[in-house]
């Protein structure tokens, strides 16, 4: 099973670890001092570990989960049934841009980009980006005036950006699905289905450039007057579970909590998709991935 290999494995690291050598190393010159081996420092509280003997029993009105390799499907609920998806749509986003190529261009903040809420990077008008930066920082925190900014260069508006988007689902065989804007924001008509979102999430794993994005836990900002932060994942499956590797959250009122998550362990690579979900969702999602990779 994963959890005793992942617990064999930490124990490894920690007996070969720097700190663990010089405590044996203390321990050996001073005897009689005792002291408790140092806390380890920036380590995520890990999901409780559980057993599942068959696909686990989760709050997510749909979902799929996908073997990321051959696309065979191993489990799903209400996968055609059309809903939001919220800013798991960025990725189809990211992926038109990422294989349009260009990434090193510079791209310049219009104020039409800055039309968007609730969550911004608050680009100005007039500031120049690398267009890989803000595709980097797009997929990693999720900032909606990024996603206009970045639809804007490629297609000259957003609408136009969304009939690409149609477009390009329509080649990656999503037949359910409909998109308006570039970010996921609640708009008329727009909506998309767990099994299509599979279809893009497939495509974007297999992309190298978003496979190297999508699988950071934090990315560092420079705005153009010199101003650095850094920025979190606002993944939780992947700041707790070692062996996810991506991809995309969403959130919306309309849309729920929503979550592209992907994993790897022993040759193997699982995709899940989780629409509709409380703020258990990062829990599912995690007993998702886990059971795929175990089954």
């Amino acid at each position: 099973m994963i959890r005793p290999i992942l617990l064999a494995l930490f124990a490894c690291v920690v007996a070969i670890s720097p700190a663990a050598a010089e405590t044996r190393k203390t321990t050996q010159s001073k005897p009689k001092v005792t002291a408790a081996p140092p806390k380890p420092r920036a380590v995520a509280t890990p999901f409780a570990a559980v057993e599942e003997s068959g696909p686990p029993n989760v709050q997510g009105e749909a979902y799929i989960v996908v073997d990321a390799q051959s696309g065979r499907v191993l489990h799903e609920k209400n996968a055609d049934e059309p809903r939001p998806v919220a800013s798991t749509q960025k990725l189809l986003t990211g992926l038109i841009v990422a294989e349009e190529g260009n990434l090193d261009a510079p791209v310049t903040v219009k104020a039409p980009d800055t039309w968007a809420e609730p969550s911004k990077l608050y680009i100005k008008p007039g500031e120049v980006y690398p267009r890989y930066k803000l595709l980097n920082v797009l997929l990693v925190k999720s900032m909606n005036d990024v996603a206009r900014c970045l639809a804007r260069d490629n297609a000259g508006s957003v609408e136009q950006f969304a009939a690409k988007m149609n477009a390009k689902a329509r080649m990656l065989g999503m037949v359910n699905s409909n998109f308006v804007n570039p970010n996921g924001l609640p708009a008329p008509g727009q909506y998309s289905t767990a099994r299509d979102m599979s279809k893009v999430a497939l495509a974007a794993y297999r992309n190298r450039v978003i496979r190297g994005i999508v699988c950071q836990k934090n990315v560092r900002w420079i705005f153009n007057d010199g101003r650095a932060q850094s920025f979190e994942t606002t993944n939780q499956v992947l700041l707790r579970y070692a062996l996810c590797n991506g991809m995309k959250t969403g959130y919306t009122e309309a849309a729920g909590h929503c979550l592209i998550s992907s994993a790897s362990y022993g040759g193997r690579d699982v995709i899940v998709v989780m629409l509709g979900d409380t703020k258990q969702v990062w829990n599912d999602s995690y007993r998702m991935l886990n059971w795929a990779l175990s089954s």
